[in-house]
């Protein structure tokens, strides 16, 4: 069957904001194509620019509609798979909330803890700074008061259904397990299990470890 589509994205192995957009796309079944851009890191990958509007990854062009930025594809996904939403309206707020929270916050989680499939719960040499601290305890947080709240009836925040805020804190989970980050509550942890666990994340790992060695970048790979 022929493609509806494609979906940009960089190198599995790190690029975070791909996982979420390839998980969007995956969970709402569109049939698009998956091309990976290696990445040379520290926003250096010109080719970017002449593949997305905004010069960065995901970037989905789907039956006529381009769209770019994580948050639009979700909200694109949920057009046709509206279920990747909850569906009780106060619920759905809260979801929308803690994505968008996602989507512009936790800077020093994101740059303590790159994201590195391939570093297996080793702990950073140095202590973690207090702003990172402060992250993950709100991701603690987060995930616990939607578990306990709303995630009763499944694995997931919301529940049974692995839905876009599950998509948006993904890729925390994979710095979490990266890192070795301690600390967590329980029900965070049991999350975690969950979304490591879940098809879609154990494809994209394999995926990832099946990346060419070259596209493996110092900067991330040296890491004490």
């Amino acid at each position: 069957m022929m493609a509806d589509g494609r979906l940009v994205i960089g190198t599995q192995r790190y690029s975070s904001w791909s996982l979420r957009g390839w998980l969007m796309v995956k969970l709402a079944q569109l049939n698009v194509d998956i091309d990976v851009v290696p990445l040379a890191g520290g926003g250096k990958t010109t080719v970017l620019k002449t593949l997305s509007p905004n010069g960065c990854v995901p970037y989905l062009a789907h039956e006529g509609a381009v769209v770019w930025d994580s948050l639009s594809i979700a909200e694109y996904c949920a057009e046709y798979q509206p279920a990747l939403w909850p569906s009780e309206r106060c619920e759905r707020a809260i979801a929308r909330s803690i994505s968008a929270e996602m989507h512009s916050g936790f800077r020093g989680v994101r740059s303590a803890l790159p994201m590195n499939l391939g570093r297996d719960a080793r702990p950073l040499a140095e202590p973690l700074a207090e702003d990172v601290l402060k992250d993950i305890s709100r991701i603690d947080a987060i995930w616990t008061d939607a578990r306990t709240r709303y995630g009763v009836d499944g694995p997931y925040l919301f529940g049974a259904s692995f839905g876009n805020a599950d998509a948006m804190f993904a890729p925390i989970v994979c710095r979490f397990l990266s890192y070795g980050v301690t600390g967590l509550s329980d029900v965070a942890r049991a999350y975690m299990d969950a979304v490591r666990q879940h098809p879609l994340m154990q494809e994209w790992y394999q995926e990832a470890a099946d990346e060419p060695a070259e596209w493996q970048l110092d900067m991330y790979e040296s890491i004490p």
